[in-house]
């Protein structure tokens, strides 16, 4: 498990929580079953009417991506690579059926096995495109779903507010009641926009890391089991790969300071 996902969440829990007390609130303020109510239950209803039951479905999936460690860097695909390029250069692509055929990662499997079939090169290159296609498709569908609770939760939070305003205003016969009764009300804004801004978003966000990790690694592996394939020596694939995956990264780098300018103009 990631523990960074976790910490990040319950610290930013911490902060809130802790500043709140720090200026002299108490816990039980925080504690309005109404507003949750209102916010987490008015979130579900929304996402739910938002998306069929075959994306709701991924949920589980989505998590896992969001909470779950990485389980092969760069370098240690870039290793197993090589290691079959031996194999191949030595006794034959038929010989890397079995080493394939035992390694954890499913994209690499598939792509040797289709190598060992003799399957052309150009099509072995069509069919593990189209499945990094997916694979982006799938994440993209993981963080859109914690994308629209992102943007549900604050809206139903102002909701809960509106609805705690309402009856406060009704019932003024107590003046006393009227700054504990409003401060009640507005708890319904601080559960939307806090659980959208420290849970929802961030998971979604870090679905789109995980996808941007594991899209890397599968394009690294295309370009390696393409390697194995043309017989290419080693030394070689291991320098070719090396490169590859420093550009990617470089790129990606990039590409990220530039949506970042972007947005700040």
């Amino acid at each position: 498990m990631d523990m960074t996902t976790i910490i990040g969440i319950l610290a930013g829990l911490a902060a809130l929580v802790g500043g709140f007390l720090w200026e002299g609130g108490h816990v039980s303020g925080l504690m309005q079953g109404t507003a949750a109510l209102i916010v987490f239950g008015g979130t579900l209803a929304a996402v739910l009417i938002s998306f069929p039951a075959s994306r709701l479905r991924t949920v589980p999936d989505a998590l896992r991506t969001a909470f779950g460690r990485r389980t092969r860097l760069p370098h240690e695909l870039i290793e197993d690579i090589v290691d079959m390029s031996v194999i191949a250069r030595k006794d034959g692509v038929l010989a890397l059926e079995r080493s394939s055929s035992e390694h954890p990662d499913l994209f690499l499997r598939e792509g040797m096995q289709m190598v060992v079939d003799g399957t052309d090169a150009e099509l072995v290159q069509q069919i593990l495109e189209l499945e990094i296609q997916a694979a982006e498709q799938k994440h993209e569908g993981y963080a859109k779903i914690f994308e629209s609770a992102g943007g549900y939760a604050p809206t139903m939070g102002i909701i809960g507010t509106v609805m705690g305003l309402i009856h406060v205003l009704g019932s003024l016969q107590d003046p006393t009641q009227l700054g504990p009764s409003i401060a009640v009300a507005f708890t319904a804004t601080l559960y939307g926009v806090a659980s959208a801004n420290i849970i929802f978003l961030p998971i979604a966000t870090k679905i789109k890391a995980r996808r941007e990790e594991e899209i890397q690694n599968m394009e690294l592996l295309l370009e390696g089991i393409l390697a194995v394939q043309n017989g290419e020596h080693p030394l070689l694939v291991r320098k070719k790969l090396a490169s590859y995956a420093s550009f990617a990264h470089s790129s990606r780098n990039l590409e990220a300071r530039g949506a970042a300018r972007e947005t700040a103009d």
